[in-house]
């Protein structure tokens, strides 16, 4: 049994696809398993990925049903302790997984983390706002806000993934910050601040480029996580103030399309939080 698994969604991105997994094979950590997701893709995707030959990787095709539902097959046939997750646009520098785990080993109380990233944006290399930069702890408030832990960066315990209950499948969008909000709740997050994941963006068939809903699927997971019963009195409190910061801001948005009834849908979502005892 590996020690870890690398799970890699993909749809119509072949040569993106088998890049990445380039990538993976490039992994100084041998002990390792590699399943890719075919999302249902509808070009050549799946007949370029069979022609790789490789003891350590497993290419699995499922109806399209998001990236999401993607990873959480992949993470179903994986028999490692250790999840790691790489999205189909990214890269690891060869020592990722290596340096990683040798950072879980040496802080064994933790059991999920993630590593520094280079950034490039159409082809240029970018630096990453202030907000977006990437640190160690409890890391529920910082996600609230935004997504503060990347996908390809990360590695997590298998037992805290099934603890959790894995990606949301009814999330087109924002699967990960919906996860993020129930890790971070509970768990710790680690930091080894080393640049050993290549994250790439801009490009026009990137998920949340593509979908104007981010802060409407951002709501509905701080709704999902308040009624869960997971978050402290603090915690219920932040969660609030970021629910009615963003409930205002989509509301500002409808009530200047014409759409009072979303507007005030949205407001009165606010004031029904603000005033549960």
């Amino acid at each position: 049994m590996p020690s870890c698994a690398c799970i890699i969604p993909t749809y119509n991105r072949p040569q993106q696809t088998i890049e990445a997994v380039q990538s993976v094979r490039a992994q100084t950590l041998h002990d390792l398993d590699c399943i890719v997701v075919d999302d249902g893709s509808t070009d050549d995707t799946a007949e370029r990925l069979a022609i790789l030959d490789d003891s350590r990787l497993r290419i699995v095709r499922q109806d399209h049903r998001g990236v999401a539902a993607a990873r959480n097959h992949g993470v179903a046939l994986a028999s490692s302790p250790w999840i790691a997750f790489l999205d189909s646009d990214d890269r690891w520098l060869p020592r990722k997984l290596e340096r990683q785990m040798a950072y879980m080993a040496a802080n064994p109380s933790l059991r999920i983390s993630q590593t520094d990233e280079i950034w490039i944006r159409r082809g240029m290399r970018v630096n990453p706002m202030k907000k977006h930069r990437k640190r160690a702890g409890d890391l529920f408030v910082s996600s609230l806000e935004l997504c503060v832990i990347s996908p390809s960066a990360v590695l997590l315990a298998r037992s805290l993934f099934d603890e959790v209950g894995g990606f949301d499948e009814t999330f087109a969008v924002c699967e990960d910050y919906d996860l993020w909000l129930r890790i971070t709740c509970c768990e710790t997050v680690g930091f080894l601040p080393e640049s050993l994941v290549v994250k790439y963006g801009g490009h026009e068939d990137q998920l949340s480029r593509s979908t104007p809903v981010m802060d409407r699927c951002r709501i509905r997971a701080i709704e999902k996580i308040l009624r869960s019963g997971r978050l402290n009195e603090a915690q219920r409190q932040a969660a609030i103030d970021e629910l009615d910061r963003k409930c205002h801001i989509v509301a500002q948005g409808c009530a200047k399309r014409g759409n009072h009834r979303e507007a005030e849908q949205l407001l009165a979502l606010v004031r029904e939080y603000r005033s549960a005892k």
